[in-house]
């Protein structure tokens, strides 16, 4: 008995699975990596970062207004009065006693505060800041510029020491602190780490600053301080170094919402052998970190030394 068998026809026959598109190669040429970075950020966030955003344009606005007031130098502070004269004496110019030329050092409530801003910046970016530290009881706070002609991390860092040294002989205090937004942050760590800085500085606050390095600012951007900013170049690869022995104190403030740190996580300060405390700010842009008053308190008290700070500050 012949075996059955069966038969399909042509038309019954499956069709064949469509075969997958093969995924993109990750990587790709660097400019294609930079074009595409924005849009991940975008995605990640979207209408918060729209939001945070356009509350930036509307800082950057009201920056731009106040920005020829801080095109000139501020003026420094004096040194202090000449103590009172008791009238003895042949011409009366005996100095009284009991009036040094400097309170003790544990009368001074506050070392001299020196604010340092960023990029293509001024002063006057600290107008609320400095006016912050002032009405809370800071009676020296100095907001600093830096040329925008100088083309190298290093020499602004070295140009900040004798001004440092002009501040702490004018105050009578011993060291200072130092606020640095975005590139005034590297620009002072610099100072600390690589040019004996710790010995003048207390306590640094940064903010905004890529500690690790921003790939938000092009790799051939024509400005040489640009390209420091740039992942492993040749001042972060330094400032990575050793630093044991480091006196001074860091508190970095960073932003889940900052549009020019790519990734924000680099404008952490993570380094094993500095004393750093990383605080988190949640719900504001780059150019609202140093205007926004969440901020702005939780910066006095890293100033004062009053406590541990909040690991993270919801500024939304």
């Amino acid at each position: 008995m012949a075996a059955h068998t069966s038969t399909q026809s042509p038309e019954a026959a499956p069709s064949p699975r469509p075969e997958p598109e093969p995924e993109p190669a990750p990587g790709g040429s660097r400019w294609e990596q930079l074009t595409h970075l924005p849009a991940a950020l975008w995605s990640n966030h979207g209408a918060e970062l729209a939001r945070v955003t356009a509350i930036d344009l509307a800082v950057l606005a009201g920056h731009l207004l106040l920005y020829p007031t801080g095109i000139l130098p501020e003026r420094a502070d004096g040194p202090p009065p000449d103590p009172p004269r008791t009238g003895e004496g042949p011409e009366g110019d005996r100095p009284a006693a009991v009036t040094p030329a400097f309170p003790p050092a544990g009368e001074r409530a506050h070392p001299p505060v020196l604010l340092l801003h960023g990029f293509v910046d001024n002063r006057s970016a600290f107008a609320l800041l400095r006016r912050s530290l002032r009405r809370h009881g800071w009676d020296r706070v100095q907001a600093l510029n830096y040329s925008p002609l100088t083309g190298d991390i290093r020499n602004a860092a070295a140009m900040l020491g004798p001004h440092i040294e002009q501040v702490c002989a004018q105050s009578g205090h011993p060291r200072v602190d130092i606020v640095g937004h975005s590139l005034g942050g590297l620009v002072a760590r610099y100072y600390v780490q690589r040019l004996g800085g710790d010995a003048r500085v207390r306590t640094l606050v940064t903010m905004g600053t890529p500690h690790a390095g921003t790939r938000a600012v092009p790799a051939l951007a024509p400005h040489p301080l640009a390209r420091q900013m740039r992942p492993g170049s040749e001042v972060l690869r330094e400032l990575a170094g050793p630093a044991q022995g480091c006196r001074t104190r860091f508190v970095a403030f960073w932003s889940d919402l900052d549009q020019l740190m790519i990734p924000v996580e680099s404008a952490r300060l993570d380094h094993p052998d500095l004393l750093v405390q990383n605080v988190k700010v949640s719900g504001i842009g780059h150019l609202s970190l140093p205007v926004h008053g969440s901020v702005a308190a939780e910066v006095r008290r890293a100033l004062s030394g009053a406590g541990s700070l909040r690991e993270a500050i919801d500024a939304a």
